[in-house]
């Protein structure tokens, strides 16, 4: 009977696999294999439908000197840019008011910040491009309404504005998490350390900068390296502002957007896979440069 004791005691030690399988499943077959299958496509050549045909580095040499590609990146980056450091400037000010000073309706404020980020966002750049895209635009009809000279306007003819508009749906979307994020950073320090600050004679803006941001320096790395990988992702608010285009003058082109064209538009999706890869590649290297240069700054400041 001991023996049977014991292969039931070890059957019961194996369920544990058994309930953690689903996950393991789910990132293989989701997850793991596309990774996978999306490095071996591309060295090859694959319209959907006919075999894909083995072409080497041929897709790799004809990324390298892909103009598109690069500019597509540029964008990329430069709206990444101009969203990321207003986020995390206004989540830096407005967590350490919500965090060092009480203020009444605290709780519904932080509440409306992060309501944004529930919004999908093919959604609110579709709801922007029917605010402003267009001679029938909500926008231009209610200009036009006033009598104001000029309109209506052509504002998606502006590439400046095109793209800087982009950068504050990204900006508007996300700035309350990141708010939230960085209030939870700043909820560790201890209050001895601000005591003992204020003992010395250091002012607010003092103590903010020399003691609050180097204490929440990990917390700022995690949303910087964040950011960067959902930022260099930016697909839906583009793409549904100009219907996958990038107009004006491909002006917000970004990778993914490219990407796609070359996917399901060029139905070319050996380079396509490509591309992605190099998009990786690029997360990556500014993944690493963004936590080496902030860490550095850390020891320097210590």
């Amino acid at each position: 009977m001991k023996p049977k004791r014991h292969n039931m005691r070890t059957n019961k030690n194996n369920w544990g696999y058994l309930f953690i399988s689903p996950f393991f499943i789910v990132f293989i077959v989701f997850s793991l294999y596309p990774i996978i299958s999306t490095f071996v496509m591309s060295f090859q050549k694959w319209d959907g439908l006919m075999p894909s045909v083995s072409i080497g580095f041929k897709n790799f040499q004809r990324l390298i000197s892909d103009k598109v590609f690069f500019l597509s990146m540029w964008n990329t980056l430069r709206i990444w840019i101009v969203n990321f450091i207003p986020q995390i400037l206004v989540a830096l000010i407005l967590s350490a008011v919500f965090t060092f000073n009480r203020l009444r309706g605290m709780k519904f404020f932080r509440a409306a910040f992060y309501l944004p980020n529930l919004i999908t966002a093919a959604s609110v750049g579709l709801l922007f491009s029917l605010l402003l895209n267009g001679d029938r635009s909500v926008i231009n009809s209610i200009l036009v309404k006033l009598g104001v000279q000029g309109a209506p306007f052509g504002f998606f003819n502006s590439t400046i504005f095109t793209s800087s508009i982009v950068s504050y749906i990204q900006w508007w979307m996300w700035f309350g998490y990141t708010t939230i994020i960085v209030m939870a950073g700043m909820s560790t320090i201890d209050t001895l350390v601000y005591e003992a600050a204020k003992v010395d004679g250091a002012t607010k803006v003092q103590t903010f900068i020399r003691i609050t941001i180097p204490l929440i320096r990990q917390t700022i790395i995690y949303l910087t390296i964040t950011s960067i990988i959902g930022g260099m992702q930016l697909f839906d608010v583009p793409a549904t502002l100009t219907g996958g285009l990038g107009d004006p003058q491909k002006s917000i082109l970004t990778t993914s957007m490219y990407l796609y064209n070359q996917a399901f538009k060029s139905h070319n999706f050996g380079y396509a896979s490509t591309i992605s890869v190099g998009l990786f590649f690029t997360i990556v290297i500014l993944s690493i440069i963004s936590y080496r240069f902030m860490r550095q700054k850390g020891v320097d400041n210590d």
